[in-house]
């Protein structure tokens, strides 16, 4: 299980990385691969839950577990200035990639 969820990050990275130029460019990411973004991640997170709550998962797990819900939080806060249509901070677009960077290399050493 713990390869499909770092699967589905990768594959979020990569649409989070097209959201992330988007913004750096001062463009509007579009709203329907913010979505599918925010989507892949939420079931990473939930195969994660799923590993930890079996109760034998590694503290590697857990420790990327909490770097990419702090990231998910951090989408959320990015995706309520997309609501607003209005361009986020590139601060905190280049904190949120780098924090889920982190927590998807954490999980990742686990199949390294």
């Amino acid at each position: 299980m713990i390869t499909a969820a770092i699967i589905i990050f990768a594959i979020a990275a990569v649409g989070g990385l097209i959201l992330a130029t988007h913004v750096l460019r001062d463009k509007f990411a579009p709203w329907a691969l913010s979505l599918l973004h925010a989507l892949l991640g939420a079931v990473g997170l939930i195969l994660l839950i799923i590993i930890l709550a079996g109760g034998s998962a590694p503290q590697t797990v857990l420790i990327g577990f909490i770097l990419l819900l702090i990231a998910a939080l951090g989408g959320f806060f990015l995706a309520s200035f997309h609501a607003r249509k209005r361009l986020p901070p590139k601060a905190v677009v280049i904190v949120h990639a780098a924090v889920a960077v982190i927590g998807f290399l954490t999980i990742l050493s686990l199949a390294i």
